[in-house]
């Protein structure tokens, strides 16, 4: 907890507690034999005192209430010396990832309001997988006690299982084989109250992304401790939503610990403030992608290996079921991936993956370097969403049967989503099968135009020529007949009389003139 002026944290300052979860019987133990030897019994008791602010059984927000009332529950005396107690005793809570403070400014009143926010702690796996706190329990109690500590709190699996050679199959049946959900009705009032009543805060849309599932421990294990931008890294333990952005950043690019480690030692990646910039990591590590893109096309051209056949099973690796997709949403599977998946899975796949993974899937090797630069450009300066991109390459690779996949006409359809406001997956599917309409009416306009050029042309020519051969069709011609003198044609013969009427119609023009 940053502090700079003790009369900033005082006894008469209002707070109020937020925590969704409730602790089992194993939280209780992993509270008394692993974090109170490493935090204390005193920040133990903070804890306690603030995960009771809140009935049991229940989750969301405490009242707000003058901070009195912790200083009295843990028997501290109101003076400066209790408030740095306390505050050293809630910074070592968040030190090890179970307490969050934040300070609330009211805009009409001077006084702020804190808020404590906890979180569940870690079960013992995820415990001792944190290289960090691992060794920070080393030093409190020693490497045997920490290896009898793993030991009781865990069951070894029996010896028939261990020594024997099995294989494992799953044979769980899926949500959707045995349930059928009405999704053509939406309750959006049902929708809308479950919304209004959660005691939980609403999840952030990062949080829910794909992730590389690389924790926070091993990345500041492998980054530099002289580092510019290592106080930034470390904030990240505390930060949930910036975690997931990088690990959404890694699993995209397919970025290694030491590869992420770099990036974010770089220039630019933090803001002054430790804010990460996201354009700006997502674009360095995009330079990545395509360089490690390059050396692999590289070895592979060197070691002469044969690309990748589409015969090869569907891979679905690495999704996380995150965004369900609706069955009249749904867009149907490719010629390229028939037989590879089904068409919920393709659409839970396009919903969900980065582009860069699902574009992948449409080609038997290396994606074309120019088709990547093309969606490179949309994603980075158009800044579409993933789940659009998808289905816009759905639409270009996918279910294009005029093969116009050209960069005129990817930059058009971006271009036309942009104008469009498309950013659901939702409005891009209606989208799709807006132009798909579009694209029938014009083929059924040129078959029309077609069949009609065909029958009435030839009855319009003909009827054009018969006024050119006789005076008595002249009027089904639009334009009229105009002799034409050939040459060769002898001259007629003129008469006498003629001739003398012209004579005197000569003499008559020279006397006038």
């Amino acid at each position: 907890m940053r502090i700079n002026n003790i009369l900033q944290y005082t006894e008469h300052h209002r707070y109020y507690i937020f925590r969704d979860f409730s602790l089992s019987s194993l939280d209780y133990k992993m509270l008394s034999l692993i974090y109170q030897p490493m935090i204390g019994a005193f920040a133990v008791a903070l804890y306690q005192q603030l995960y009771h602010g809140i009935a049991e059984g229940c989750s969301g927000y405490s009242p707000l209430e003058p901070q009195r009332k912790l200083f009295l529950g843990l028997g501290l005396e109101m003076n400066e010396r209790s408030r740095k107690h306390l505050i050293d005793q809630a910074s070592k809570l968040e030190a090890v990832g179970l307490l969050q403070t934040s300070r609330l400014g009211l805009p009409d009143n001077a006084d702020v309001i804190y808020e404590y926010e906890l979180a569940q702690p870690l079960s013992p796996a995820e415990f001792f997988r944190n290289m960090h706190l691992t060794m920070l329990l080393r030093d409190k109690v020693g490497k045997y006690a920490v290896i009898s500590l793993r030991e009781s709190f865990g069951a070894n699996e029996p010896d028939e299982l261990a020594q024997a050679q099995l294989t494992k199959e799953n044979i769980s049946v899926p949500f959707y084989e045995l349930f059928k959900l009405n999704l053509q009705s939406v309750d959006n009032e049902l929708e809308q109250a479950l919304t209004e009543v959660a005691p939980s805060r609403q999840a952030s849309a990062r949080s829910t992304l794909a992730t590389a599932g690389i924790p926070y421990g091993e990345i500041i294990l492998r980054f530099p401790r002289n580092s510019a931008n290592r106080r930034f890294v470390e904030r990240l333990r505390g930060d949930e939503e910036q975690l997931a952005q990088v690990n959404y950043v890694a699993y995209k690019y397919n970025l290694t610990v030491a590869d992420l480690c770099r990036l974010l030692d770089e220039d630019g990646i933090f803001s002054d403030n430790g804010q990460l910039n996201v354009d700006e990591i997502q674009l360095r590590a995009n330079q990545f992608y395509r360089q490690d893109k390059k050396r692999e096309g590289d070895r592979q051209r060197t070691l002469a290996r044969t690309p990748v056949t589409t015969s090869e099973p569907f891979d679905s690796e690495e999704l996380d079921e995150e965004y369900e997709v609706q069955e009249q949403d749904y867009l149907q599977v490719p010629n390229q991936l028939l037989g590879r998946c089904d068409i919920q899975q393709y659409n839970m796949l396009m919903r969900n993956e980065p582009h860069t993974r699902f574009l992948q899937r449409f080609f038997p090797g290396a994606v074309p370097d120019w088709i990547e630069r093309v969606f490179e450009r949309i994603d980075l300066n158009y800044k579409l969403a993933a789940p659009v991109i998808n289905v816009l390459i759905h639409y270009v690779i996918g279910a294009n049967d005029a093969q116009r996949v050209t960069k005129t006409f990817l930059d058009a359809v971006a271009s036309n989503m942009l104008v469009k406001q498309i950013d659901t997956f939702e409005k891009a599917v209606q989208y799709v099968r807006e132009q798909a309409q579009v694209e029938q009416e014009k083929e059924r306009r040129k078959e029309a135009a077609a069949s009609f050029g065909g029958a009435g042309g030839g009855a319009y020519n003909g009827a054009k020529g018969n006024g050119r051969s006789g005076g008595n069709n002249r009027g089904t011609s639009r334009k009229p007949s105009i002799p034409i003198v050939e040459e060769g044609q002898p001259a007629s013969a003129v008469s006498a009389d003629e001739l003398e009427e012209l004579r005197k119609l000569a003499r008559k023009l020279d006397g006038k003139l």
